[in-house]
């Protein structure tokens, strides 16, 4: 017997039947509604409150295929049990198709009794179960967008925070005099805004998990790009790349080491003028990616010590072994091409 009264519409032309069906489930704690026309009960279905429907097949005016069409078309429609006095078993499958969950044939006695109860208890166990999964999932995608959003406007405000100390490193570095601290506080405002954008693609993405390398790294090599400008040259630093995406912790490693090859291209490259660097990102035939900067100034195989303080040295480093990678300088016939490949999901 159920826990609870459950509601059942029974839709049979047999008056006569519909009485014995409503005395026979009472007795298992149904409550069941009769009425003897596909119009009748569509009406009473639209009215709710309905746990399982027990549909005849053979209607008089219509066949109880047609309700069943009409119910797959409606929204969290209770599950149907298929009855018919026909032993044909494509009426069978026919329901089953349609969208009936269960199915048994009318006779009179007690083996009718059972397989009409067991099939009711099943659809109406069924159909809780679909409901309770249903919530769940709907309750796991809630959490997940209130997630997504709160970690959105974490890394919007993060962006913000390193801009406005991009901004006064940029300030101090105006006010310095000394052209050393004034290159270090330029390269230093660099960084920050590498890490800054990688934090603005974030929340203006819709999955924060994944990175998208190319426009990442088309605003990085601009803002590169109109920082040395405000110092006075005027480079010009192109980005040709594939579409990837990456991991977002990645994607910090990337572009932190795009940030330091192409600073150290506009410093040493071309030390009595200006030139061209290009940034390229590609897959490999193996579907690693490689990460490229190349220009065509004085040339450098990274032998011998590093100009400058070291520290974009031991940057790159340090961000290559977070990739699994190493960064590797390829022979030129003019000017220096330094590159790293990785695994896009390793890490």
């Amino acid at each position: 017997m159920p826990n609870r009264i459950i509601k059942a519409l029974y839709i049979d032309d047999d008056a006569a039947l519909g009485r014995l069906v409503q005395r026979i489930l009472g007795r298992r704690g149904y409550q069941v509604d009769h009425v003897t026309n596909a119009e009748t009960g569509l009406v009473r279905l639209a009215d709710g409150d309905i746990d399982v429907v027990i549909l005849d097949h053979d209607l008089g005016t219509t066949s109880g295929l047609a309700v069943l069409e009409d119910l797959r078309a409606r929204e969290q429609a209770p599950p149907v049990v298929y009855v018919t006095a026909s032993t044909e078993l494509s009426i069978a499958v026919q329901a089953l198709k349609a969208g009936a969950v269960d199915y048994v044939v009318k006779a009179i006695g007690d083996d009718f009794e059972v397989l009409l109860v067991a099939a009711l208890e099943q659809a109406v166990d069924r159909a809780r179960l679909m409901r309770a999964k249903e919530e769940a999932e709907l309750q796991v995608r809630q959490a997940k967008d209130r997630a997504e959003m709160l970690l959105a406007e974490v890394n919007h405000r993060v962006a913000n925070s390193l801009a406005l100390v991009g901004s006064l490193v940029r300030m101090q570095a105006g006010a310095v005099k000394e052209p050393g601290a004034k290159a270090a506080l330029a390269e230093t405002q660099a960084r920050i805004t590498a890490i800054a954008n990688l934090h603005r693609s974030l929340y203006t993405s819709t999955d924060v998990q994944q990175v998208d390398l190319a426009a990442y790294l088309d605003t990085l090599v601009g803002e590169l790009g109109n920082s040395i400008t405000a110092s006075g040259r005027t480079p010009i630093v192109k980005l040709d790349a594939e579409p990837v995406s990456i991991k977002t912790d990645r994607a910090v490693s990337v572009g932190m080491i795009a940030t330091e090859l192409v600073t150290n291209a506009l410093k040493y490259a071309y030390p009595v003028g200006e030139g061209e660097v290009r940034v390229s990102v590609s897959r490999t035939p193996t579907n690693q990616i490689t990460l490229s900067v190349a220009d065509d100034g004085i040339g450098w195989t990274g032998d011998g010590a590093a100009k400058g303080s070291g520290l974009g040295a031991k940057i790159i480093a340090a961000m290559s072994k977070s990739l699994g990678s190493t960064l590797e300088y390829r022979s030129q016939p003019i000017g220096t091409l330094a590159s790293i490949t990785f695994d896009e999901k390793l890490g």
